[in-house]
């Protein structure tokens, strides 16, 4: 009989949905693990006749999983502490490289490999764009993010000195005060340079920039003189010239390059550094730009996805920032297992950026998104396609019974 094809086919659609309800509760826990639903669709109709208004008469024959879509709502963020972990808030994709074929995954639970790779758990490498002495270039191609734990950084020689101090306008001509700042050589050693500063008239301070004879080849014990000047303030205290002092260092006693230095005597909004008031002479902070060798020590990854690296000598670089995908159609995409998925023809190309940006999450470092499956929900799910694939089931035995009985009518 052919009635025996409709509960036929609501049973495989039925169990079709018990499957994927059994593999959302088997992934209760899966990291970023996303919930998959079977829909139905009904199958064609059979037309055996017309009524008398004209309408047809028409008979189904049954039902099927037309798809089987994926719910990409946004998971739980749990923080873990782990410093190659992510997780993404919003939309996108992980992009990942696995032997030369481009995959996607929401899974941040990545490790650094003994190459010193981000990878995942099962090895595809983790793209994002490649940084150049902490400058990261998000015009280039996406390749595997590096973090290679005691790596070096050069040392940088200082070029420019700032400094922010008063001097007492009430002092006594005469009155001194002093300043230690620290440079960098081209080999990354240090050297305490002296600024010192004596009261030689009202609104008049000279100032005499040294550095200890010892660290010169030809030096000797005295100290050498780098530069000297007068620094000239207004009747508000203010500094009159915000011309930068320039001077210069060589014959280093370690063999360093010789560099040109300039102490900046402004500040970033155009006002003088050093200023006149009638409150003791102090020195408010100190910066340079220079600074010694060093080893990674430790990393973390920001929200925009840059990998931040700390080095042994106190700076931070950036060793790379991790790119994410997007697709005009989510549900287009195939799922290959290992929290992955692959572009298809119906999920269209990726849209590859920085995190933060267009239609692109943010990232959380040190963490990791849950799986969205909502166990209530899914039982309720369950319950419903269980008495679905029963109720077809007793359609089979039902129309086995009227096929029993025709024979017995023969018989």
């Amino acid at each position: 009989m052919p009635s025996f094809a409709v509960p036929l086919s609501g049973l495989d659609a039925n169990s079709s949905a018990l499957s994927a309800i059994s593999n959302n509760l088997a992934n209760l826990n899966t990291v970023a693990y996303k919930t998959s639903e079977a829909e139905f669709r009904d199958l064609f109709y059979q037309t055996v006749g017309i009524s008398g208004d004209g309408a047809p008469l028409q008979v189904g024959v049954g039902s099927a999983v037309s798809t089987t879509s994926t719910q990409f709502t946004q998971g739980s963020i749990e923080s873990n502490g782990v410093t190659s972990n992510a997780a993404i808030q919003g939309d996108g994709l992980f992009v990942v490289d696995r032997g030369g074929r481009r995959e996607y995954s929401r899974a941040g639970n990545f490790i650094v490999s003994s190459a010193g790779n981000l990878v995942t758990p099962e090895g595809a490498n983790v793209m994002g764009y490649p940084a150049t002495a902490g400058v990261v270039s998000t015009n280039s191609a996406p390749v595997p993010i590096k973090i290679e734990l005691g790596q070096l950084m050069s040392p940088q020689a200082t070029s420019a000195i700032s400094m922010r101090l008063n001097l007492d306008a009430s002092a006594a001509v005469g009155a001194q005060h002093a300043v230690t700042v620290p440079m960098y050589d081209s080999l990354g050693f240090q050297h305490d340079l002296s600024f010192s500063f004596t009261k030689i008239a009202v609104g008049q301070w000279a100032y005499h920039i040294d550095a200890p004879g010892s660290d010169f080849t030809n030096g000797g014990g005295s100290p050498v003189g780098l530069s000297s000047g007068v620094l000239n303030f207004d009747p508000q205290g203010a500094l009159q010239s915000l011309a930068p002092v320039q001077f210069s260092i060589s014959g280093l006693s370690d063999g360093a390059a010789a560099q040109a230095l300039q102490w900046n005597v402004s500040q970033a909004g155009g006002s003088g550094a050093v200023t006149q008031q009638a409150s003791p002479s102090a020195t408010i902070d100190i910066a340079q730009n220079g600074y010694s060798g060093g080893q990674l020590t430790n990393y973390s990854i920001a929200n925009d996805g840059t990998v931040q690296g700390t080095f042994s000598n106190g700076q931070t670089l950036a060793l790379g920032q991790l790119c994410l995908a997007a697709f005009t159609n989510m549900d287009g995409l195939e799922r290959v297992g290992d929290n992955s998925y692959r572009a298809t023809l119906g999920s269209g190309n990726p849209i590859i950026g920085v995190p933060g940006t267009q239609r692109l999450g943010s990232l959380t470092g040190g963490a990791l998104e849950l799986s969205n499956v909502d166990i209530a929900r899914e039982f309720s799910k369950l319950i419903i396609a269980q008495r679905g694939f029963q109720a077809n089931a007793k359609a089979i035995t039902t129309f086995d019974e009227i096929a029993q009985d025709t024979i017995n009518i023969k018989r």
